[in-house]
């Protein structure tokens, strides 16, 4: 059964932890994880990062060696394929450093908050407010780092990727991660893609962030978005379709 938090926007929820007693789907099997109903694998507790990823079975703690920060946590399948993807990098002279990895609801609504607070806010009717974050920020609950699926390498400046090791990491990662299961979600926008801007460093490991998406798009509703400022602008924005599945047209 999928369980439904109804509350009204602005009202802060306790998080809970989810347990997910299900089997994750094979990376191995990608003909059998399209044929799976996702919508039961995973709550919306879960979906929308309600939980802590610290007490979850099915996370685990990242090693030292492949993130430039401390306790923070990933599926342990993802995990595993980026171990392996770590590995054949550093190989050819390329070191894959993990900066964000899984960010819960209350993590996202931090940085969520922050931004909020900007100075140059000052004004600003709160559907402006909410576009301008979107531009790079998700809305707490709409986070593909919820699922514990995605991660972010090495820096978040558009330029670092334009020239020397960060273009040599980024060329490696075009060439090589989908071997690995992993994903650029969020590509360059000429070809018609909504949502957030480009990002080289966000990566997804597909094979479970597939079908994690088809069970969001399923069981997720606008009221299940509460809790943090502008949330009543979600179902304004269309956040669900332009940003939640405003992915790379490939991994569709």
């Amino acid at each position: 059964m999928i369980l439904m938090v109804l509350q009204s926007c602005g009202q802060p929820e306790p998080s809970s932890a989810a347990k997910n007693t299900s089997v994750a789907p094979d990376p191995s099997a990608k003909l059998e994880v399209a044929q799976i109903d996702s919508s039961e694998l995973w709550s919306v507790t879960e979906l929308t990062g309600r939980f802590d990823p610290a007490k979850h079975d099915d996370f685990a703690l990242i090693k030292a060696q492949h993130t430039s920060k401390p306790n923070i946590y990933m599926r342990k399948q993802a995990y595993d394929a980026f171990a392996r993807m770590f590995d054949a990098a550093k190989k050819e002279g390329i070191t894959l450093v993990i900066i964000s990895a899984t960010r819960n609801f209350d993590y996202q609504k931090g940085i969520w908050e922050k931004k909020w607070q900007r100075e140059k806010y000052k004004g600003w009717k709160d559907v402006d407010k909410v576009k301008d974050i979107l531009t790079y920020s998700s809305m707490p609950g709409t986070s593909r780092h919820h699922w514990g699926t995605d991660v972010d390498f090495n820096s978040v400046d558009p330029g670092y990727f334009a020239s020397g090791d960060g273009k040599k990491l980024y060329d490696w990662l075009v060439k090589h991660a989908v071997e690995y299961g992993f994903s650029q979600t969020y590509t360059n926008k000429n070809a018609g893609r909504t949502g957030y801007e480009e990002e080289k460093w966000h990566w997804s490991y597909m094979p479970l962030a597939g079908p994690m998406l088809t069970a969001y798009n399923r069981t997720v509703k606008y009221e299940d978005l509460n809790g943090f400022h502008g949330c009543e602008q979600a179902a304004v924005l269309e956040v669900f379709d332009v940003y939640v599945n405003g992915i790379d047209h490939a991994l569709k």
